[in-house]
């Protein structure tokens, strides 16, 4: 294996874990952050139910794209599985997290998707960021983490949304993941998740009808920030 690829994706993975908890998106150890990469067939991922005040870069565990651990003398996150399928069906993303986040939990406790009701959402996600459906008991009980990855792969491929516009999902009862190209832009995917599902269920709560921003408006924050003509930032 290469030493220093693995060095520095250990590094990434580590960094963007902490950042969960300084972010307010992780109490106790709610939370992983994984980097794939494709060419090494790698992954580097949280070991499992570590605190991360005690957590250590070298801690980071190292497997192969089939789950087996290849370095690090801990456990990898028991959400393992559930990135690997991520990685699988999603050829364009390099980097999974998942959180139990407040904000995004509560709508995945109650089974809805997020409407994008303005234009913060709309610059991250364009349109509604989905829920699956509930796993069956047959699914929780022969691979539950491997068949949440499936839910969710499910969901977009049956919805017909491209991950790679809607970087984010929520589980039925569970919770959120999101994705990105780098550890640092599925933490920052995150960020945007649980603030975006807090300003909706105010938002409905102050209106009760209120409705979706329209397409055009969607349209020009999404695709101001990302596509081919994308004018936000300095880049």
């Amino acid at each position: 294996m290469n030493e220093q690829l693995i060095k520095e994706m250990k590094e990434r993975v580590f960094a963007a874990n902490l950042t969960l908890p300084d972010a307010g998106l992780v109490k106790l150890t709610w939370g992983n952050v994984s980097e794939i990469d494709r060419e090494a067939g790698i992954v580097v991922i949280k070991p499992s139910g570590v605190p991360y005040e005690q957590m250590k870069v070298d801690d980071m565990v190292v497997t192969d794209l089939e789950g087996h651990v290849l370095a690090g003398a801990l456990k990898p996150s028991s959400d393992l599985e559930t990135h690997l399928e991520l990685y699988k069906a999603f050829k364009e993303i390099d980097s999974v997290v998942h959180t139990h986040s407040k904000n995004a939990v509560m709508w995945a406790q109650a089974g809805r998707g997020i409407p994008a009701y303005g234009t913060t959402h709309a610059d991250t996600f364009y349109g509604v960021v989905p829920c699956t459906r509930q796993l069956t008991s047959k699914e929780v009980e022969s691979a539950y983490e491997r068949e949440t990855g499936k839910v969710i792969i499910e969901t977009f491929t049956k919805e017909k949304i491209d991950p790679l516009a809607v970087p984010g999902v929520l589980v039925y009862g569970h919770g959120p993941f999101t994705w990105g190209k780098t550890p640092q832009k599925a933490v920052e995917n995150s960020i945007v998740l649980d603030e975006i599902a807090e300003m909706a269920e105010v938002t409905e709560s102050v209106n009760r009808n209120v409705l979706p921003i329209p397409q055009y408006l969607l349209d020009k924050h999404f695709f101001r920030k990302h596509g081919v003509n994308a004018y936000y930032g300095q880049g």
